[in-house]
């Protein structure tokens, strides 16, 4: 009897530890729940995320390798519009399984380089190493289809509340529209700050959307205002323009 308890408590122990590095149990936290907390190295010192977030945006990029093509183009886009995002009060961050020395040297070759007839631009955000793979696994980040010890190319937007807004995932061979990523922040926050709602295909300056009436009283009641700033074009679909 003492046997059987033994082999069936080993074997237990042996599922969980199976269980804990099967990369396909790694969950992807999803939009509404609070970004996971860590604590890194980066090009920029260690990182403690959200305690010094500064009640800012955040965007956490995260990338396959150092020095390879993609990721390069990528990091050049995000520093052509950091100042952007920074007027936009976001904190731009990206992560690798690399170490903080492949991203030093990385950095410093991507400064010198003049892309799409730009002058070079210092880069300003932090590369954070995750060689443990700790915070890719947080994140969801290890796909094991693409690879076990290499992110996929995956973007959190994170609210100062540190909730989770939006989540994105490209595959390895394909680069991230970055013009995409500071429209869809731009959205966010706009919907946030006056509570409305983002239409299709939306660009900022363009008009938003109200909350859709609950019944078509309540939309002859929007119709009954006379507002100009309001129009619709079914009874549950009414904008205000900006």
């Amino acid at each position: 009897m003492k046997a059987i308890i033994s082999f069936s408590f080993i074997l237990v122990l042996v599922m969980n530890f199976v269980q804990a590095q099967d990369p396909q149990s790694i969950r992807i936290p999803l939009i509404g729940e609070p970004a996971p907390k860590f604590t890194a190295e980066s090009t920029q010192g260690t990182i403690t995320f959200p305690d010094d977030n500064n009640s800012k945006w955040t965007i956490l990029f995260s990338h396959p390798a150092d020095f390879t093509a993609v990721c390069s183009s990528e990091i050049l886009e995000l520093a052509a519009l950091q100042d952007d995002f920074d007027k936009l009060n976001t904190r731009l961050m990206v992560i690798s399984t690399d170490a903080v020395s492949s991203h030093i040297a990385w950095v410093k070759s991507l400064e010198s380089i003049k892309y799409k007839d730009r002058e070079p631009v210092k880069i300003k955000f932090p590369l954070i190493s995750d060689k443990t793979m700790d915070i890719s696994k947080k994140y969801g980040m290890l796909h094991s289809y693409s690879s076990t010890t290499k992110d996929v190319r995956g973007v959190f937007i994170i609210d100062p509340e540190d909730k989770i807004e939006a989540v994105f995932f490209y595959p390895m061979n394909v680069g991230r529209n970055i013009d995409e990523v500071k429209r869809t922040l731009m959205a966010l926050q706009l919907a946030q700050k006056e509570e409305v709602l983002i239409p299709a295909n939306w660009m900022p300056g363009q008009d938003v959307m109200l909350p859709s009436p609950k019944t078509s009283t309540d939309a002859e009641k929007l119709q009954q205002k006379n507002d100009p700033k309001l129009y619709s074009f079914s009874w549950y679909m009414w904008f205000i323009k900006q």
